[in-house]
């Protein structure tokens, strides 16, 4: 019997931020990626390391600043939303 592939999204963004992925960013960031059922990580440019997206301590510890390239993906039935919410986030400045 052959495992089924779950949907997957990705997609890369560069943060445009005064902060970065500093405090209240990360927050919004893990908060928006909470509210999907997908698995959902990020990566910091070329960087191979995958880090949980739902973790703020995780998000932060990227230490992310302003004019970072940042990596997505997701992994679930809402993967596309997922990412589509995340890069809408970070599009928005994280709403400031």
């Amino acid at each position: 019997m052959s495992e089924t592939q779950q949907p997957r999204a990705e997609a890369t963004v560069t943060l445009t931020n005064d902060v970065g992925l500093h405090a209240r960013p990360a927050v919004r960031l893990t908060q928006t990626a909470a509210k999907f059922s997908s698995r959902i990580e990020l990566a910091l440019g070329n960087q191979s390391e995958w880090h949980d997206a739902k973790s703020v301590v995780k998000v932060m510890r990227l230490k992310a600043k302003q004019g970072s390239e940042v990596r997505f993906r997701a992994e679930g039935d809402d993967a596309d939303a997922a990412i589509r919410s995340i890069v809408d986030l970070v599009e928005r400045h994280f709403d400031g």
